[in-house]
């Protein structure tokens, strides 16, 4: 849910990066509950990779809103250079005020305006961190619980004997080649 939460923002924000990343969490989160589910524990290995790699992004994400090293979050990079759109809640965060002004200059386009951003109570980026941070969090206890579920699935499949199955010859002894049968007395009459 906070995956599908997160990918509406970025729908808003146009930020086609994020959106690829929040549609294959998504598809992946499906995935590993049809797997613990149907027990079939390679589905679960797969959701456990893709934790790995969405903790990643995650931190990414993080360190390009908060413009670690080289990163800013002034570039295009999130709308994958097609477009100069920004984060969703750069406008519409909590308390801001939006004001739209428009171009004096003749030279402009008529419907490009420019935006002014006041009064926010958090800044967008740290709304973006506090989004990562619990992906991050959610992923972590995912993580922790995929991998839970494939160490029992595994014990389960290992104590598994069915009746009549290959367990009923010992590795020491040869399997004979006839089994003898022998009737089953009625109880009681």
């Amino acid at each position: 849910l906070a995956a599908l939460e997160r990918q509406i923002f970025d729908f808003l924000g146009f930020q086609w990066a994020p959106i690829l990343g929040n549609f294959l969490q998504i598809i992946v989160v499906i995935l590993g509950l049809f797997g613990t589910i149907q027990f079939r524990p390679r589905y679960i290995v797969v959701y456990t990779v893709w934790t790995a790699l969405w903790v990643t992004w995650n931190v990414f994400i993080i360190c390009f809103y908060l413009e670690v090293g080289g990163l800013s979050k002034e570039t295009d990079l999130m709308t994958f250079n097609i477009s100069m759109h920004r984060s969703w809640w750069r406008e519409h965060g909590p308390g801001c005020i939006r004001r739209v002004v428009r171009p004096s200059s003749p030279g402009i386009l008529e419907d490009y305006s420019y935006v002014s951003v006041t009064g926010c109570i958090i800044d967008f980026q740290y709304l973006e961190v506090i989004h990562s941070a619990v992906q991050i969090l959610l992923s972590l206890i995912g993580f922790v619980y995929a991998c839970y579920v494939i160490s029992i699935f595994m014990e389960e499949e290992d104590s598994f004997d069915f009746i009549g199955g290959l367990d009923t010859y010992s590795y020491r002894q040869p399997p004979q080649e006839h089994v003898e049968l022998k009737p089953v007395k009625p109880v009681g009459k």
